[in-house]
């Protein structure tokens, strides 16, 4: 199957079952990576001239790469709505509202969440954000009066709303930040290079890319190894407190997918590696003591690749759900 064939497919089944799923638990849509990003592949980039402000209405299931003024009003009650925003790796994402026409004693909503959530997952992984999850969702409801504007920690971002009554809606205006020291990415595509620091920060980072595709690391630097005093762990990297690994997987969450790699030691080269998964991740374990750096690369695996991947059995640790 063409990846434009199956995109286009994925974005009639993300309609759908957006219409069926149960919105009272937002985590637990059946949004799928593929159909998000049919959806993004359709989003046009226009070349405004500058101070001009882009402006288009909003859809009940849609996704954002561009800033602008973006307005949603209902024709029919629209119960289970999703908009995914995304920017470049070193971007964070600024929503703000603004004519918002909701009924929250009806029973309508608008939530903002920090990260991606989709069929049950979420990135970042609650072991890569500050913040558990309860406390990533911003309500409208609740907050809007003294917070008409919320900003994400990472290059994405999503929106969730329920609208009881036709002709109500609401505005909001995206703008792009940006962010010296990008954690957490979503790559908008299967091709590019990145280059994650963490500079004496107690964190773990994801640059996750939503295709199959190789990988090549040409630094790593990991600041416990240049000295030579420190002992190198026995076995694996789990005591060195600062190391990659390399993940592959089928949903969005970093915590739940395989380990297909660990990087414990500083090298300058080339180190290869093909992932066949329809999800990719690159992480980076920080203790805070050092300043860590991984400069790698990445590109779309073709077709025969693929057939050599799974010829080789990767779906057995793809599509692990455990």
């Amino acid at each position: 199957m063409s990846v434009a064939f199956r995109v286009q497919i994925y974005f009639f089944l993300i309609c759908l079952s957006a219409l069926k799923g149960q919105s009272r638990y937002l985590e637990d849509n059946d949004i799928t990576q593929d159909g998000v990003f049919s959806i993004l592949n359709s989003e046009i980039k226009r070349g405004l001239s500058e101070g001009l402000l882009y402006r288009r209405p909003l859809r009940c299931i849609d996704m954002l790469t561009m800033e602008g003024q973006f307005t949603f009003t209902a024709d029919h009650p629209q119960l289970h709505c999703a908009v995914f925003f995304i920017g470049e790796p070193q971007e964070i994402i600024s929503i703000e509202y603004s004519s918002v026409n909701i009924d929250c004693n009806g029973g309508d909503f608008i939530k903002a969440f920090d990260g991606w959530i989709m069929k049950g997952e979420t990135f970042p992984s609650s072991l890569d954000h500050p913040l558990p999850i309860y406390d990533r969702y911003i309500d409208y409801c609740e907050t809007g009066r003294l917070r008409q504007a919320v900003r994400s920690s990472q290059n994405v971002a999503m929106l969730f709303f329920r609208i009881h009554t036709p002709g109500s809606g609401f505005t909001v205006t995206i703008k792009k930040i940006s962010n010296p020291f990008p954690c957490n990415v979503i790559s908008q595509t299967p091709e590019g290079s990145f280059t994650m620091i963490i500079p004496h920060q107690h964190r773990n980072c994801s640059f996750s890319i939503i295709y199959p595709v190789e990988i090549k690391i040409s630094e790593l630097t990991l600041g416990h190894f240049n000295d030579l005093q420190v002992k190198k762990p026995v076995t694996g990297c789990g005591r060195a407190g600062d190391f990659v690994e390399l993940l592959g997987g089928s949903g969005v969450d970093p915590s739940k997918m395989f380990p297909v790699a660990d990087l414990c030691y500083s090298f300058n080269g080339l180190a290869e590696m093909k992932i066949g998964c329809d999800n990719t991740v690159v992480r980076m374990v920080s203790s805070g003591r050092f300043v860590n750096r991984v400069v790698f690369e990445y590109r779309l695996l073709e077709r025969p690749e693929l057939e050599k991947q799974k010829g080789n059995s990767v779906e057995d640790f793809c599509y692990t759900t455990d």
